[in-house]
């Protein structure tokens, strides 16, 4: 079986209240980046390390439900304020009650959470860096420095990061990013959201030390780079039940196919069909192996347009700007 380590700062706790006909019910588990990602490769049939600070209370109870879906907890525990969130879905819609970023993580704790991320990756068949709960959970220096040690350790690196941590994990050098074209305008990595602008920043960012890039572009295809060529992959447009958890279900996807061996375009295949699953569902990064292996049957491979590629290909973010402006 293959093995995953995830790099999951901040999971955090979820309390949702629904009612289905028989009176109010709560539910508790598990949530954050890092989780899902990871209930979608222990759907797929991955074994999942998850490396994480557990934080006061919160922690507590956490431990548990991680255990229980069938996580291997590599954790640091620590006093504090956890991460969480209560949401109330009887109305059908998803109401946020009160949302908490939880205490940022202190060098103490980082230390250790450093270290026993090193430990558990070496040897692993991938590494997943992904996001904290809270802009302040941790600095985005972190992510540049575990970027550069795994790989220096001959880790497979993914990252699916945005912003400071994304442009930190860049510097130290990563496999595989993935990010959406909402991720590259609101960092400004893109200056639109049209095939040669999103081309030109994923140049961009295979210069700034990526050596493969994955866009999504919802309900558009997903753009893949890598080794200076672009693939569109096309995938059906189902129906969304809730569209919360498809672009980490995506990378779950993408880093089970990577972890058993296949090439980066067969891998975003599964990707797209984990992703399109999930929408389908409540549950975020849930699915099921077989349905998924299925759907990726119906993923289509497409070379990007010459037209598209060759202006990505000459024109420089700074060229697009300029452009813009003369528009």
């Amino acid at each position: 079986m293959s093995r995953v380590v995830i790099f999951a700062p901040s999971p955090f706790l979820t309390v949702t209240v629904e009612n289905h006909g028989a009176g109010d019910e709560l539910h508790l588990h598990a949530g954050g980046q890092g989780v899902w990602q990871g209930r979608m490769l222990r759907r797929m049939g991955v074994e999942v390390t998850m490396c994480c600070a557990l934080i006061g209370e919160g922690g507590t109870v956490l431990g548990p439900l991680l255990s229980d879906e069938g996580f291997t907890v590599e954790a640091v525990k620590v006093d504090g304020n956890g991460g969480g969130y209560v949401h109330d879905r009887r109305g059908g819609e998803r109401e946020s009650i009160v949302e908490i970023d939880g205490s940022p993580l202190d060098r103490h704790t980082l230390d250790e959470l450093y270290t026993l991320t090193l430990r558990e990756a070496v040897g692993a068949d991938a590494v997943i860096l992904s996001g904290p709960a809270g802009d302040e959970t941790l600095p985005a220096e972190v992510y540049r420095r575990l970027a550069t040690d795994l790989g220096a350790a001959g880790c497979t690196v993914i990252v699916d990061l945005a912003g400071e941590r994304l442009s930190a994990a860049l510097e130290g050098g990563v496999d595989v990013v993935k990010v959406s074209d909402e991720e590259l305008l609101a960092d400004g990595r893109a200056s639109k959201a049209d095939d040669d602008s999103i081309m030109a920043g994923m140049r961009a960012m295979a210069q700034e030390g990526a050596r493969s890039v994955i866009v999504s572009r919802s309900p558009e295809p997903i753009l893949v780079l890598q080794d200076g060529t672009f693939h569109e992959v096309h995938m059906p447009e189902f129906e969304a039940a809730d569209t919360r958890g498809a672009g980490d279900s995506l990378t779950a996807g993408v880093t089970a196919a990577i972890a058993r061996g296949e090439s980066l375009v067969d891998a975003v295949r599964l990707g797209a069909a984990a992703g399109a699953l999930n929408v389908t569902r409540h549950g975020l990064g849930t699915g099921d192996a077989e349905a998924i292996e299925k759907l990726r049957t119906l993923a289509e491979v497409r070379p990007a347009t010459q037209e598209t590629a060759d202006a990505a290909t000459t024109m420089t973010p700074g060229d697009l700007a300029a452009r813009a402006e003369e528009e």
